[in-house]
């Protein structure tokens, strides 16, 4: 028995340093030489503050600002700790239910717009955190924002042009516009 336990000790030691230490801390100097901005969260920081990250959407909901999807994150929306989608089916009454009040409250702050309401103003994504709009409803919200502002709808849809990203290598996905970095750019100001 001792002739065994020796080995599987020392192989046990082995694999533990190779796949618990070794490769972890490879992959680590790998991703923040390569994938800096990535691996640390991809942070947007502006004049050294951190005003949040590429990748998980945040809430807006002033007149001024583009506001994203609804977040399924329970009671505080874009937690990233408690990322889900809202697990109801397209049959369930209840989210019937949420989604016409989420489209009268938006129908609400658009008295003028006669056009349907884009379904990812009023449905929430897979995880309920995502950053991204459709350009569509990116353009339903600019006469709302332009006034708010004090802008032209032509300056806002300039900025919405100029934070609209294409698809991934050219085929993947769909075009998008990030939330955030848009109303970080209105916020900086539209020249």
């Amino acid at each position: 028995m001792n002739d065994l336990l020796r080995p599987c000790l020392a192989l046990f030691g082995l694999l533990t340093l190779l796949t618990g230490v070794a490769y972890p801390a490879l992959i680590t100097v790998v991703a923040q030489v390569a994938f800096s901005h990535q691996a640390n969260g991809s942070v947007i920081e502006i004049d050294g503050k951190a005003m949040g990250s590429d990748l998980i959407g945040q809430f807006f909901d002033e007149p001024g600002y583009f506001w994203g999807r609804p977040s399924a994150t329970g009671p505080v929306g874009y937690n990233s700790a408690a990322s889900t989608g809202s697990n109801l089916g397209p049959t369930n009454p209840a989210l019937h239910d949420a989604i016409r009040t989420r489209v009268e409250s938006i129908r609400a702050a658009h008295p003028g717009q006669s056009d349907s309401v884009p379904v990812d103003l009023v449905t929430a994504s897979g995880s309920g955190l995502d950053p991204h709009i459709s350009p569509a409803a990116a353009e339903y919200q600019v006469a709302r924002v332009a006034k708010a502002r004090g802008l032209s709808e032509e300056a806002v849809r300039k900025v919405v042009s100029e934070h609209t990203e294409g698809r991934t290598l050219g085929i993947l996905g769909e075009p998008r516009v990030n939330v955030l970095k848009l109303n970080l750019a209105l916020k900086a100001g539209v020249k």
